[in-house]
């Protein structure tokens, strides 16, 4: 399913909510849906929009089974069809896009646009689709989109027409086709359909029992946070939080600067307290509690130590009965990246500049807490509070007072205004369109230009505002893309349909929705996953929009997105006051884009650590605490706590889908910055409208339909370099090797330096 999110810790993760466990999966919307169904789709309307004021729990569900069995019986049709051929007694399969993958096509797309309207629902007004009805929907269609990837008659003749380079005796293979033949393979493969006997039924019991043990480390984790609570009564010690963030933690909201106030583990909660809190004793046990839940040394009946041993050992023997080295050998299976060495160079050439930068950037960070009255050496958990007291400080960065000059509808309307300048679209509101909400919005996207066509290309959802009741509560204001509807092969007419939907703060007493820099960086990161979902030529759906990219590369166009709201020009685009549309005055425009190179490389440091614990976890079967100790101290200035146990509680690792995969928000990054280099060496306008166009040409149109590695080489002409990445977060110094060379020119030198260095 086509749902971004951003956040450490949610919720909704790609295998318990949202997608295959294994593969991007998207949403679909085709006119036709099976027999079983007497309408052409329940759930939507003559304009081919779902009917959002009319559908239900009971609409829904009941369309998604019949949807399902359609699917289902749609596979096992051609099942009959091929063993039939095999065994003479049918005719020939002699197209496999025509006689298999169109029929798929035909019968799975009503079920995954039912999907995504369920889905929507549920991020957008949960009280219509409270999460005990979104599940059984989402289960049920999982289950029945698994059939078409199961079918052994299917991967036989699909796999046989991909080695031959042919979907017909008398036509060529083409590209599009070819990575949709490769998806269905190895979707296959990944399932363990090459595996039989004996091994398939352990391969069955491991599958069953790392899903449950992914589920008893999550439960315990979620557990674990919640039982923690501190209740602050002293107004002195909260005298550094904003407003709007004393009235989240208060007690009773009313009473926001009286207080008490109630500090909890949720990720948001515990990062800002670290960030405002001024008493050093309240971050350590804040820091100390969040470090050691899930461990042997807090709750012994939530130590998820044994847990996380068991995921690593199981994950180990499924890569085995799969045929892989290890379970990081078959996770590059589907990544960009490809390779394990690819990797590790790439992660070490990012360390050789992070490190040295970290280690300068908090000896100055140091200095400055000293000049402000802190006495003795920093530890970890005092970074958070003097990095905002040194932004706000030397660099004038105030998020709270920024909010004042970015006001919902000016950012939009510059948002807008940016996608038509470089890529070459028109947004439109379309009004008296059924929406979930009376703050929900729908436009329409149509091609720029003087003889452009009429009709729209394709049309997204809006819904910004935060609503306690209705929408879940999620770290960081977290948004999410969701896609509706795809472009499709056997629905030629069907048009891209998408949902933003934010937590933003909603208008109050005549004010605009005041956003924050993240909130804006919140909005721009998935409308540039909204357009790659909207703007695709991919003829399938299987491939199209972020359908069938790679892991790693996922993330791509919403960075470059970001990337380009910290152009000068687009943050005084974006902004004005208020009250009196004064332009943000240039001392904020500096501190904005200072603000993104600030202890860059010590946020780079933690996050290379992540990856490469990550990494080492699922590489080797060392106990889990030695291979984080002989990590630690290549990453971190600080001695690790004795009784710091965090890797017990990394859901996103051990429990969710980033497993073996967590470097992956890296790569993407580091893709993403690359792309972007292309537009801030276009110094002229009609330059950068160019490089628009061909991002929109390759990352926006090609989609999964092409390798993202040959996207890339057709954007910028040569493949990927971090060194991009360090130049925009700041820490990129020429380093000479030898004789005099660049450091940055011999990155798998670096890459297996980096290797001997934490074996």
């Amino acid at each position: 399913m086509a749902v971004s999110f951003c956040g450490k810790r949610l919720l909704l993760t790609r295998t318990n909510l949202f997608a295959n466990p294994r593969r991007h999966g998207y949403i679909v919307l085709v006119p036709e849906i099976g027999e079983d169904l007497p309408e052409k789709n329940p759930l939507s309307s003559a304009t081919g929009l779902p009917e959002f004021n009319n559908v239900t729990i009971e609409k829904c569900v009941g369309a998604i089974g019949q949807q399902a069995i359609a699917a289902e019986k749609s596979v096992r049709a051609i099942e009959e069809r091929l063993e039939q051929a095999a065994a003479g007694t049918g005719p020939p399969v002699t197209d496999v896009i025509k006689d298999i993958i169109l029929p798929l096509e035909a019968t799975g797309a009503p079920l995954e646009t039912t999907w995504g309207i369920a889905k929507t629902l549920y991020l957008g007004n949960s009280s219509r689709m409270p999460t005990k009805s979104y599940l059984t929907i989402h289960e049920r269609a999982r289950g029945a989109r698994r059939a078409k990837f199961n079918s052994v008659p299917i991967y036989r003749t699909l796999k046989g027409a991909l080695a031959a380079g042919r979907t017909k005796p008398d036509g060529e293979l083409g590209g599009e086709e070819r990575r949709l033949l490769q998806k269905y393979v190895l979707e296959a493969k990944l399932s363990g359909i090459e595996v039989d006997g004996s091994s398939k039924l352990e391969l069955n019991e491991i599958l069953e029992r790392l899903a449950q043990e992914r589920s008893r480390f999550a439960g315990k984790r979620d557990v674990a946070v919640k039982k923690y609570q501190q209740v602050i009564e002293d107004p002195a010690l909260m005298k550094e939080f904003p407003p709007n963030l004393l009235q989240s933690l208060a007690t009773d909201p009313s009473q926001a600067m009286k207080g008490p106030w109630r500090i909890t583990l949720q990720p948001a909660v515990a990062e800002r307290f670290l960030e405002y809190c001024g008493d050093r004793t309240h971050r350590w046990n804040l820091w100390q509690a969040d470090t050691r839940k899930c461990s042997i040394h807090t709750d012994k009946s939530l130590e998820n130590s044994s847990h996380l041993e068991s995921i690593r050992a199981l994950r180990k023997r499924q890569a085995k009965l799969l045929g892989y080295e290890s379970y990081v050998h078959m996770s590059m299976e589907t990544k960009m990246a490809g390779s394990v060495e690819a990797v590790r160079n790439a992660l070490g050439e990012l360390h050789r500049y992070a490190k040295p930068a970290a280690d300068g950037e908090l000896s100055t960070l140091e200095r400055f807490a000293g000049e402000q009255g802190f006495r003795g050496p920093l530890d970890i958990y005092d970074v958070p509070y003097w990095k905002r007291r040194h932004l706000a400080t030397v660099h004038q960065f105030d998020q709270e007072a920024l909010k004042d000059y970015f006001p919902l509808p000016r950012v939009l309307a510059g948002l807008f205004q940016l996608a038509e300048q470089l890529f070459g679209v028109r947004i439109v509101e379309r009004v008296g369109v059924d929406v979930w909400h009376e703050d929900v919005r729908f436009y329409d996207v149509l091609e720029a230009g003087p003889n452009a066509p009429a009709d729209p290309i394709g049309g997204f959802y809006t819904d910004f505002y935060s609503r306690e009741d209705e929408k879940l509560a999620v770290a960081d204001n977290a948004g999410w893309m969701v896609g509706i509807g795809s472009r499709s092969a056997a629905a030629p007419g069907a048009r891209p349909l998408a949902a933003l939907i934010c937590n933003f703060p909603a208008p109050l007493y005549g004010k605009p929705s005041l956003l924050t820099l993240d909130d804006v960086q919140t909005l721009f990161n998935r409308f540039g996953k909204a357009l790659q979902h909207l703007l695709t030529v991919c003829r399938y759906s299987d491939v199209a929009g972020l359908s069938n990219v790679e892991w790693d590369a996922v993330e791509v166009s919403g960075h470059v997105l970001t990337h380009l709201l910290h152009d000068a020009g687009t943050i005084r685009a974006i902004s004005a006051h208020y009250t009196n549309e004064d332009p943000l005055p240039e001392p904020c425009v500096e501190a904005i884009q200072r603000r993104r190179t600030h202890l860059a490389g010590y946020r780079l440091c933690r996050e290379l650590y992540l990856a490469n614990l990550d990494l080492q976890l699922h590489l080797t079967s060392d106990y889990w605490l030695d291979v984080m100790r002989k990590l630690y101290p290549h990453y971190h200035p600080f001695p690790l706590d004795r009784k710091d146990a965090h890797p017990c509680s990394l859901v996103a690792i051990a429990s969710g889908d980033w497993g073996a995969a967590y470097y992956g928000h890296l790569w993407s990054r580091l893709i993403a910055a690359d792309v972007y280099s292309a537009f801030a060496e276009a110094k002229e306008p009609a330059a950068r409208q160019e490089v628009g166009r061909r991002f929109r040409d390759t990352f926006l149109a090609l989609g999964g339909g092409c390798h993202p590695g040959e996207v890339f080489r057709r954007f910028r002409g040569r493949d990927p370099s971090p060194t991009a990445l360090l130049q925009t977060l700041g820490i990129y110094k020429p380093q000479t090797v030898g004789g005099g060379g660049s450091a940055a020119a011999h990155p798998k030198a670096a890459g297996k330096e980096e290797q001997q260095q934490q074996q």
